[in-house]
């Protein structure tokens, strides 16, 4: 699980990479579709935040792992959200408040259905 998060976690930095170079390709497609970038937000940040608390909840490195998992979440939240605003420094890009909540809805979901994954677990 861990390399899977890794590696998700990896092609979301190339994607935010590529669309600040104005280089994202294939992946334009999105924003072809009345709100394609905003479904891309909600999941990509919401399969983020699963494995992300899958992984957390599921590691016997931490004491509490439900904290751990909830800690997560929040640094990923504060880390979309500089990513979010660091779009109005590139001229390629646009600032959006509405893809910030659509990224928040993704995590909300992600983080829930990653809590009910591990109570079935337990």
């Amino acid at each position: 699980m861990k390399i899977l998060t890794v590696l998700f976690a990896l092609f979301i930095v190339a994607v935010i990479v590529l669309a600040d170079l104005d280089r994202l390709g294939v992946l334009e497609v999105l924003y072809r579709f009345p709100y394609g970038d905003k479904v891309g937000h909600f999941i990509l940040y919401g399969v983020l935040t699963l494995l992300v608390n899958l992984t957390t909840l599921r590691s016997s490195r931490f004491s509490d792992p439900k904290r751990a998992a909830v800690t997560a979440t929040l640094i990923l939240a504060l880390l979309i959200a500089a990513e979010e605003f660091s779009q109005r420094y590139f001229s390629s890009r646009t600032f959006s408040i509405s893809d910030l909540l659509f990224g928040y809805a993704g995590m909300s979901l992600g983080m829930w259905l990653a809590w009910k994954i591990n109570r079935k677990r337990v």
